[in-house]
């Protein structure tokens, strides 16, 4: 009885010494309040009121009494690690260095994310694809670290399966931003590009054109097979000809689309042209130079339109026919998902429609 009544803390105790730097612990909270530390932990953490079991009103006036008195600040890394959780999310893009430039496609995106992280809570661990060993490069480590977060949201038109395979069968809480069927079982947030797409194409049908050609850059990304299968359905949906040869693929479209090219088309019928956007922006700044080459007037001889909004540097110049897509709604909901995920939501697939924007590039197909 002795041993026990000397090793409890005995109430009254002074508080630590002035010239102390550290901060007050709970530990001397406890001392001063003549209480454990478990009850000063359940006490400023709410635990006991939350698991149905409260410290007396007596005994929880003399801990937040003491708490005061020492200005005792709870630690928030370690409450973190206490509840299993860091509330951070981490946002990981595929590219060189972060899209932090308002100019940057990404830019609108990460706004959302920001403005919804800081009402969910969180706050934000930014990682790009730069990072040593980093995913850019085809290693693992940059990917690994997102694991400092609680999950993570990711950017980019050329994820790395295998990585996200090895997150997502791990059970890491992992966003793509941008339509992603693979890995199975990850979660993701897309604009609805296939409505859209068709809808661009539907409008330029009910403006009397009976020829449209897609012009669009050589790879498989996700936003650009979406665009196309939009676009071949408004062909099909307006009972015009589609097909092979109502798209063109090009590597290098500054190269391949030619102002030869594009009066050749006009011969073959085509009337009008539609471009996919990308990061670069490279279908739709060589179909604009390619007409100005050719020295035909938009929309008078040509009309033209964009799936997607132009490049920040063109944004002066005259509005294509097109849509706008949402970004900060997408990052928005990005995180509500993502905050979902966290909770032990299902991993689920979320599109967000995009605006119609009819725009100064399009117009009834010129006369013969």
């Amino acid at each position: 009885m002795a041993k026990e009544a000397a090793g409890r803390a005995r109430p009254g105790r002074a508080p630590a010494p002035a010239d102390r730097r550290g901060r007050p612990r709970q530990a001397e909270v406890a001392r001063l309040a003549g209480v454990s530390q478990a009850t000063v932990s359940l006490v400023l953490s709410g635990r006991d009121i939350a698991t149905g079991r409260p410290i007396s009103a007596p005994t929880r006036a003399r801990v937040l009494d003491a708490a005061r008195s020492l200005g005792y600040v709870p630690d928030p890394a370690a409450s973190r690690l206490a509840a299993a959780r860091n509330n951070l999310l981490g946002v990981f893009s595929f590219t060189a260095t972060f899209p932090t430039d308002v100019r940057h496609s990404y830019y609108p995106f990460l706004v959302g994310v920001e403005q919804e992280a800081a009402a969910q809570g969180y706050d934000l661990v930014l990682f790009t694809g730069s990072s040593t060993g980093g995913a850019g490069a085809g290693g693992t480590n940059a990917l690994n670290r997102v694991r400092l977060a609680d999950g993570c949201l990711f950017l980019g038109r050329r994820a790395p399966s295998d990585e996200l395979s090895r997150l997502v069968a791990d059970g890491f809480p992992v966003v793509h931003v941008g339509r992603h069927d693979e890995p199975e079982g990850l979660a993701w947030v897309g604009a609805d590009y296939v409505s859209a797409s068709r809808e661009v194409v539907t409008a330029l049908a009910g403006l009397g054109h009976r020829r449209v050609l897609l012009v669009r850059e050589d790879d498989d990304a996700p936003a650009s097979a979406d665009r196309e299968r939009g676009f071949l359905d408004g062909l099909a949906a307006s009972g015009l000809p589609g097909g092979p040869d109502a798209v063109f693929r090009s590597g290098d479209p500054r190269h391949d689309l030619t102002a030869d090219r594009v009066r050749a088309w006009l011969a073959d019928g085509v009337s009008a042209f539609v471009a996919e956007e990308t990061d670069t922006g490279a279908a739709w700044r060589a179909l604009r130079a390619a007409v100005d080459a050719a020295g035909l007037d938009c929309p008078g001889q040509v009309s033209l339109a964009l799936l997607g909004s132009p490049p920040a540097d063109l944004a002066d110049g005259p509005v294509p026919m097109g849509f706008d897509i949402p970004r900060p709604a997408l990052g928005a909901e990005a995180v509500r998902l993502l905050a979902a995920r966290i909770g032990g939501g299902p991993a689920v697939g979320t599109l967000v429609a995009c605006a119609f924007r009819p725009g100064t590039t399009a117009g009834p197909p010129a006369t013969p």
